[in-house]
């Protein structure tokens, strides 16, 4: 049975905290598992939450700050250590083509799985797979930072009214699915278009066309609210969002599912992010990420 899930390892922004280890987080997309952000921790976080070096198939990283790479050292000598037997692929920004290279090579270890290395240049696709197209966004922050997208392609479901109608049954079913027309009949005329879904992942960023091209429509966005809106002069210093502006972009967006996560140890009460990011008018589902959390993204409508 195919999962499309989301797992939270960690939900801390520059400083964890006792309840929250830095970012990481683990999307499960049918049959691959593609890894983000892996800071300070997530080899162990893996390990809470029941996810091993084998689920991994993708590793994307928007930027080469602490809470967002640290990991990266420990995550790829376990995929080594583990002998995992299907590629492993690693996005991150070209220009910090150094800090990857200082990560995967930090110690000693034997290497026994060829990661391939695809550094990220410039706004489009990155891969695609018969199950999804990942793109990417340039965001705005201090260091060169992208947002990642997948996307997955549009496909048809079958009326079984119109079946019917046209006594198409049994094998005559499969055949027009794949031929596309059967004695006449389009599978147009038995079928409606099925949306592929959509799920996006922003951190560290200042609004930005990026924020808004990465949400555009997408049944799940987990994206960074460091600050509440009362600090919003911060959030634009130091690039970064407030809760507030978060869900606004998700709502202009029509996003099914907001997940607000990378939170500021100054905040206490993390359901004040909850209360903002209603207050600014997102009306979709909302949840506050925690740690070791799982998301499952909406069913298809």
């Amino acid at each position: 049975m195919s999962v499309r899930e989301l797992v939270v390892l960690g939900t801390a922004s520059q400083v964890p905290t006792r309840h929250r280890n830095h970012n990481g987080y683990l999307l499960r997309w049918d049959g691959e598992g593609i890894l983000f952000d892996p800071g300070e921790g997530t080899q162990r976080q893996m390990l809470r939450a029941g996810v091993a070096a084998h689920d991994l198939n993708r590793i994307c990283v928007t930027h080469f700050h602490g809470d967002h790479s640290l990991g990266l050292a420990g995550v790829i000598q376990r995929i080594n250590l583990d002998r995992v037997p299907h590629p492993v692929t690693a996005h991150y920004p070209g220009s910090g083509q150094r800090f990857f290279d200082r990560l995967r090579y930090a110690t000693a270890y034997r290497e026994t799985v060829g990661i391939t290395e695809e550094p990220v240049g410039a706004d489009g696709p990155l891969a695609r797979t018969p199950g999804y197209t990942l793109e990417a966004r340039r965001l705005s922050h201090p260091v060169e930072s992208y947002g990642y997208r997948l996307v997955e392609p549009d496909g048809r479901r079958m009326l079984p009214d119109r079946l019917a109608a046209h006594g198409i049954k049994g094998p005559d079913v499969g055949r027009i699915q794949r031929e596309g027309v059967l004695d006449g009949i389009a599978l147009e005329d038995v079928s409606e278009v099925r949306r592929g879904q959509r799920f996006a992942f922003v951190m560290d960023t200042r609004l930005c066309e990026g924020v808004h091209a990465l949400a555009e429509g997408c049944d799940l966005l987990v994206i960074e609210s460091t600050f509440l809106d009362e600090d919003e002069e911060l959030a634009v210093e130091h690039g970064h969002l407030t809760a507030g502006q978060a869900a606004r972009a998700a709502r202009d967006a029509g996003v099914r599912h907001l997940v607000l996560t990378h939170f500021s140890q100054r905040y206490g009460d993390p359901e004040e992010f909850e209360r903002q990011a209603r207050a600014a008018g997102y009306e979709g589902e909302l949840t506050v990420a925690r740690d070791l959390l799982r998301v499952p993204l909406p069913k298809r409508r």
